[in-house]
């Protein structure tokens, strides 16, 4: 067969021989930085304070609905610990002044509606989700549980039973419990550290749960996010009919906790087969210039999976954990750095003086740029994702009017994380892991130790919760 084109052919091989020989390695090749830019919700600050956040998303017919309430379990009187989330439990259960919780549960269920609430440390969450033709219903029975909850004693009754019962379960899940008591280890006499008992739970009335909500469920201490096939206009109309009668000045902001955690190793004392570990020492806050390279650090030292370094000491090469590794919690004012391991009682001793010993291997052991660079590639790859439906977009941007934070703290994180230096993270290393200031909490059956908590130092036994 005669081909049709032999000058075209021979070109077209000289082309490919060109490229190869003009092929760049892999490793060689550079791309200027990605610019990622997610799409911004729109602000709206209501005449009586309520802040909304609304981005349209008509691609189906749903609306969702997000917020935070100043006013969580922070807020507890001294004596009444549990109140806030005992609130939150009876006020979507108890109905309001106009309409009972069954009939409520009963239009959502007509509707097709959803509507969850809960407490945490510091704040308050709702989230409520309706197809797009009911919102306005919706909407109207949101604003009557917030602003008219009627709390009937049956539900109350109800409530604290629910509330009972997970405290007798609360040693069930041993690293769960563990963690609740080293909150209570790390604040101490800071309402972060309280938790519920059986005797505050005993403490709480009805009007404790009426003023609880008079004082925090107030329109300038709530923030809203709105996202879905609703537009602006409709989101303004909706809250002017159903929140523009709500009142209320602004509540008392939170208050740092102290700045250094007790030292020590505290024991607590529960029959199981595997201990937990925990060490939590003092990082840097959210606004502190310490915090993108803390980030980076935390990621290579134990959050960063399976090749950060406790997870492959502990776990990979020693076969010591069933679960280990470090979290870093940093809020607007202050932070908290620490480590964790769920192991077998009889390798308790091992894996606590790893822990121990921790600031001083990385100082033998110091990070490499091979690690920075792993680290930052995977916080910007995992950022990202923070972004990926218009539901996690206005969640971000409610967290931070929630948390007072500009918007660029957000935008920036990849540019600031990128901006990490291994000089940086070495300077962090030594600002706060070479401190002695460290607290360690032990769960578990001491005598399956292999070594006696007193030979790593002074030892206080915790008491089980009432």
């Amino acid at each position: 067969m005669r081909l049709k084109y032999p000058i075209f052919a021979i070109l077209l091989i000289l082309l490919g021989f060109s490229e190869i020989s003009a092929f760049t390695p892999p490793e060689k090749l550079t791309y200027p930085p990605l610019r990622f830019q997610p799409p911004r919700a729109e602000k709206i600050v209501l005449p009586n304070g309520i802040v909304v956040f609304v981005l349209e998303n008509h691609e189906l017919p749903i609306v969702n609905l997000f917020a935070m309430i100043k006013g969580g379990s922070f807020f507890d009187p001294i004596g009444k610990e549990g109140l806030a989330e005992l609130t939150t439990m009876v006020l979507r259960i108890g109905g309001t002044s106009s309409r009972t919780g069954e009939q409520i549960d009963a239009s959502m269920e007509r509707w097709g509606m959803t509507f969850e609430i809960s407490t945490k440390q510091e704040e308050i969450s709702i989230s409520f989700s309706s197809l797009s033709h009911h919102f306005a219903q919706g909407m109207e029975i949101i604003a009557d549980l917030l602003q008219n909850p009627a709390f009937p004693q049956d539900k109350i009754a109800i409530a604290l039973s629910q509330k009972k019962e997970r405290l007798r379960r609360l040693t069930d899940d041993p690293e769960q419990y563990a963690f609740l008591k080293f909150n209570q280890v790390i604040y101490r006499s800071d309402p972060r550290g309280r938790i519920p008992t059986f005797k505050s739970l005993e403490n709480i009335t009805r009007n404790d749960l009426v003023m609880f909500h008079r004082l925090y469920f107030r329109p300038t201490n709530i923030f809203f996010a709105i996202t879905g096939a609703v537009t602006k206009e409709d989101v303004i109309n909706l809250f002017q009919r159903d929140f523009n009668a709500w009142k209320g000045s602004q509540t008392k902001e939170l208050i740092p906790p102290p700045p250094l955690p007790p030292t020590g190793i505290f024991s607590l004392s529960h029959k199981t087969p595997q201990s937990v570990i925990i060490t939590g020492r003092p990082a840097p806050p959210k606004k502190s210039p310490d915090y993108y390279p803390f980030v980076v650090l935390d990621f290579i030292l134990g959050s960063g999976g399976f090749r950060s370094r406790i997870f492959q000491e502990i776990r990979t090469n020693q076969g010591l954990a069933y679960s280990a590794g470090s979290f870093y919690r940093a809020r607007v004012e202050h932070g908290l750095f620490g480590t964790y391991a769920m192991t077998k009682a009889g390798s308790t001793g091992t894996v606590l003086q790893y822990f121990i010993d921790l600031p001083k291997n990385v100082k033998n052991h110091p990070i490499t740029e091979e690690e920075i660079l792993w680290a930052k590639n995977s916080l910007i790859n995992r950022f990202i994702h923070n972004f990926d439906t218009p539901e996690q977009i206005v969640r971000q941007e409610l967290a931070l009017a929630f948390d007072n934070l500009p918007y660029e703290f957000l935008s920036q994180y990849p540019q600031k994380i990128r901006a990490v230096t291994l000089n940086e993270v070495n300077r962090i290393v030594k600002k706060y892991l070479s401190s002695t200031e460290v607290a360690i909490l032990v769960l578990g059956n001491e005598e399956d130790y292999d070594r006696p908590l007193t030979s790593f130092g002074k030892v206080e036994n915790l008491k089980a919760n009432d």
